[in-house]
């Protein structure tokens, strides 16, 4: 009888309808696929069975989390050969794990099918399937984007230990999107970002900024020292804002900055006179983002700028049909959710704010993502030893695969300049904002 990985690779051309195009090496050993392809590597059989109990993108996630499969090769050429399988939609937006039920329900039909499928219950090995990796979110239902809920979200990705974040992030410790120049390193980079902010806000001496969603407090700092601004930073992340406000007193910017945990529904003391929320409202939820751009309008002074830092993704024909990610939603950000730039900008006007400038940099956070997975790549034992090698695991999938999605237009990322204008229509901007000279 042929080795598994020849039979496993035949089935999966079938199910697919079309060659699968890596190499599978079986843990008996045995290898098939394209010769010099990247290789998908099952290290034991228990990954099978998670495969047949959840078909689609959550059994393959709970089977890498879990260290039962592997790459030998270039993840990201690996990742780039199967991404139609797994993470591109098409128009239809609809669940990747909903559409692998209904594939394998028509497949099903097919007697060779049949045959192959009883073939792979065989070689999975003995029943039920394994428990889910302690690293996936447990959620007890009830209605998303409580603030309660929401808490429990923010703390499953970003309470997971800030030596871990230092390792992956670098010393900026800022964990979004940088602004990169030719040849540049992360730290410029970031370091750009944070003063391209500040210059578009028009952060000048005396001036109040809330930072919401503030990390570690990069910004926060930045702002204080370089522009001589007063800040207010809220997070939902304990872990964040004990790490931050060590680094304020290290700095001796107590007196200028401010960080709470605090939900963004909850802050009572505007107005600010500019606002900056950088790769916050990833986390707010459609249902909720209108309720976030009237808080937002509302603790502004007329006259005052928020600038909204955002992943958005590309609309689909039916946007009612859209789902979160599968993998993404289970084991990175849960309740997490992407709207198109169309979207974003539409429910900022409709909350009264006026949009004045979109920037674009889809390709930026390509390349600091990659720069993240090098760091965590570096220094993989201590990240294993930091968090768990199911986590750590987590990480580089997840962030490969984005950095694939930035690069091939899947998804992108947009900064949003806009403004409370004054009663008569003052916007309180240059002639010429893109010189972001304030």
């Amino acid at each position: 009888m042929a080795g598994a990985a020849p039979r496993l690779h035949a089935l999966a051309g079938r199910v697919l309808g079309t060659p699968l195009p890596v190499r599978l090496r079986a843990w008996d050993g045995s290898e098939a696929g394209p010769p010099g392809a990247p290789a998908l590597v099952i290290r034991h059989r228990r990954a099978l069975r998670r495969l047949l109990w959840r078909p689609g993108e959550i059994g393959l996630a709970r089977a890498w989390v879990a260290g039962e499969i592997d790459v030998d090769g270039d993840l990201y050429a690996l990742l780039d050969l199967i991404a139609g399988f797994l993470w591109e939609r098409g128009d239809s937006g609809a669940s990747d794990e909903g559409a692998s039920r209904r594939g394998l329900l028509a497949l099903a039909r097919d007697p060779a099918v049949r045959t192959a499928a009883r073939e792979l219950v065989a070689l999975a090995g003995p029943w039920p399937a394994p428990p889910p990796p302690p690293e996936e979110a447990r959620r007890r239902g009830g209605l998303r984007h409580t603030r309660r809920r929401d808490r429990a979200a923010v703390s499953h990705h970003y309470d997971v230990g800030n030596d871990f974040y230092a390792l992956v992030l670098g010393p900026s410790m800022v964990y979004s999107c940088a602004y990169w120049e030719p040849g540049g390193t992360l730290e410029g980079a970031q370091r750009a970002k944070l003063d391209l902010i500040c210059r578009k806000l028009g952060l000048r001496p005396g001036m109040r900024l809330l930072d919401v969603g503030c990390g570690w407090g990069s910004l926060a700092l930045h702002a204080a020292r370089a522009y001589g601004v007063d800040v207010v930073g809220v997070t939902l992340s304990r872990e964040q804002a004990g790490y931050a406000r060590k680094r304020i007193a290290e700095e001796g910017l107590t007196d200028r900055v401010e960080i709470r945990v605090q939900d963004y529904r909850e802050i009572p003391d505007g107005p600010y006179d500019a606002i900056a929320s950088v790769g916050m409202a990833e986390h707010v939820g459609a249902e909720r983002y209108r309720e976030y751009a009237e808080v937002l309008h509302r603790l502004l002074p007329p006259g005052g700028r928020l600038l909204n830092h955002q992943i958005a993704r590309r609309p689909v024909a039916d946007e009612a049909a859209y789902a979160v990610d599968d993998f993404i939603d289970a084991y990175v950000f849960p309740d997490g959710e992407l709207a198109p730039l169309g979207r974003t900008v539409a429910l900022l006007e409709e909350a009264g704010l006026e949009v004045r400038d979109v920037d674009v940099l889809r390709e930026h956070y390509a390349l600091t993502l990659r720069a993240w997975v090098r760091n965590l790549e570096r220094g993989w034992a201590d990240a294993v030893r930091l968090v768990s090698p199911g986590r750590a695991r987590v990480w580089r999938l997840y962030m490969a695969a984005s950095a694939l999605a930035f690069e091939r237009n899947r998804i992108g990322v947009n900064q949003v300049l806009a403004v409370r204008t004054t009663p008569d229509g003052d916007s309180r901007l240059p002639l010429r904002p893109r010189l972001w000279g304030g």
